[in-house]
């Protein structure tokens, strides 16, 4: 069974389109990348995301994405992620959830 939470828990999270502006390899790493996006009005971030062994860096640069961002920041492969991309887990792999329109970074998801 599903757990549930209040609407008050969910207005917790801080859920947002996010533009990438950059993404990269991280040397030794083969399942992850370190992805910069724009959060909003120009504030960058670095967030780790998986599936590199299925997505190549450029596919990521230019697309819009949600993500959250008011996550406590965590260390991985020596890089602080400041968020998550978020994805569907399709028998293991990822299948981020984009947002096809323009739609200017840092726009609230609800």
């Amino acid at each position: 069974m599903t757990s549930l939470i209040s609407i008050k828990e969910f207005e917790k999270i801080d859920l947002r389109v996010v533009r990438v502006v950059k993404a990269e390899s991280i040397p030794g790493m083969r399942k992850i990348l370190k992805v910069t996006v724009d959060i909003g009005k120009g504030e960058l971030r670095e967030i780790i995301a998986g599936g590199a062994e299925i997505y190549s860096p450029e596919y990521f640069v230019g697309k819009n994405f949600v993500a959250i961002v008011n996550l406590e920041p965590k260390r991985i492969a020596g890089i602080t992620s400041e968020g998550m991309l978020l994805a569907a887990d399709l028998q293991g792999k990822p299948v981020w959830i984009t947002v096809s329109e323009d739609v200017p970074p840092g726009t609230k998801v609800r």
